[in-house]
């Protein structure tokens, strides 16, 4: 069961790729493409960044939409991997020509405060930019870390609208 509220929602968007690059912190960290996951997988890591901050739009979709979706060749997600743990992951969205949305991006519970996310940020960034897009953009609201819209804004996102979004809840 779940109801609507609204929810405070942030628009951001880059029109060029920035120049800086974050260095990794000093730790054992991969980044690995997951290629067409199963949805089991897939929720596992949504559910562990995101539960916290009431993700619920890929939970209250069918399996088999969740899937066709996960495994469009116009999606990509990666995953961030510390001491071959799942750490976090990232989900690219190029289906719109010429733009892409960092449709999800956050870590674990466990791995936030250690410059992960950052560098982590920072990474998703140049790998959206590797393809020939002219924007990329995201959203984030009032229920996510509460670092995120800085987090965002000091990766170079420049904010271009803020409205009310009726969002599903659990209740």
């Amino acid at each position: 069961m779940s109801k609507r509220v609204p929810v405070l929602t942030y628009y951001l968007e880059m029109l060029e790729a920035p120049e800086t690059f974050i260095s990794p912190p000093d730790r054992k960290l991969h980044i690995l493409q997951s290629e067409n996951p199963s949805t089991d997988f897939y929720l596992y890591i949504y559910n562990r960044v995101g539960s916290k901050y009431n993700w619920v739009d890929r939970n209250i979709m069918s399996r088999e939409e969740l899937k066709k979706i996960i495994s469009d060749e116009g999606i990509e997600i990666h995953v961030l991997y510390e001491s071959g743990s799942p750490a976090g992951f990232v989900e690219l969205d190029f289906r719109q020509e010429g733009v892409c949305e960092l449709a999800y991006f956050g870590l674990l519970p466990e791995f936030t405060g250690f410059g992960l996310g950052k560098y982590f940020l920072g990474w998703a960034i140049r790998k959206a930019w590797s393809k020939e897009i002219k924007r990329l953009w995201v959203h984030t609201c009032e229920l996510d870390h509460p670092a995120a819209l800085s987090t965002y804004q000091k990766a170079g996102f420049q904010l271009y609208e803020e409205k009310e979004v009726m969002q599903e809840m659990p209740d």
